[in-house]
């Protein structure tokens, strides 16, 4: 049964991107450091097409993560930090070039619509315009055997699914900074918030990685 997921990076303050983002920092100030654990990961740097990287417990959990992706659904300022028609977008093909490192269809949430956009490496964005009920269906039928329909974001997407109920299970990594200020991820959950139930807990000196089950 395809299950939806969302895995996100989070500082010790519960940010998730600093503040100020722009098109030269969508992540806000200071909000790639949350990130570096998987920046180093030899996992996430194969997927990237990057050579190096270190093994070891971090690495593990973004294999695991990269292994299960059978479909991706994100908001259109994780696609490409615009608003408003396509014909303004700074960023139409997205931020990661020809070959995004997804390699799965991808349902983008947006209130302009577009033709679907086929990159090299296997992705497909589609453009849904009718909502995260018609995303999730879209990518639910997209995803493969038993794989996840991960929730990719930003924040505010991620609230949308939760609130919907239609997340069935998602990790956070807690990065060792704090931002200080910009997006949190747990907020306006509805009331009352979903029950989660704490599933596995795996440290390094780097992050730890909470995965947390939604009760049902």
């Amino acid at each position: 049964m395809t299950r939806f997921t969302f895995d996100l990076s989070m500082s010790l303050d519960g940010y998730v991107a600093g503040p100020e983002p722009s098109q030269k920092e969508p992540l806000g100030k200071d909000g790639e450091s949350l990130h570096e654990w998987a920046f180093s990961a030899m996992s996430w740097r194969k997927a990237h097409g990057l050579e190096g990287g270190e093994a070891g417990a971090d690495a593990e959990v973004m294999q695991e993560h990269i292994d299960s992706l059978g479909a991706v659904v994100m908001g259109r300022k994780m696609y490409s930090g615009g608003e408003g028609g396509w014909e303004d977008d700074p960023n139409p093909r997205g931020w990661w070039g020809d070959e995004p490192p997804f390699h799965v269809p991808v349902f983008v949430l947006t209130h302009h619509a577009r033709e679907p956009l086929e990159m090299e490496g296997g992705t497909t964005f589609t453009f849904v315009t009718d909502g995260i009920e018609a995303a999730a269906e879209q990518a639910r039928a997209a995803a493969a055997g038993d794989r996840s329909v991960h929730v990719a974001g930003g924040a505010d997407a991620i609230q949308q699914f939760l609130r919907a109920g239609l997340i069935d299970e998602f990790q956070v990594h807690v990065a060792p900074v704090f931002l200080g200020g910009g997006r949190r991820l747990f907020d306006a959950l509805g009331d009352p918030p979903p029950a989660i139930e704490l599933d596995r807990v795996v440290a390094s000196p780097a992050v730890t990685h909470l995965r947390y089950r939604v009760a049902a």
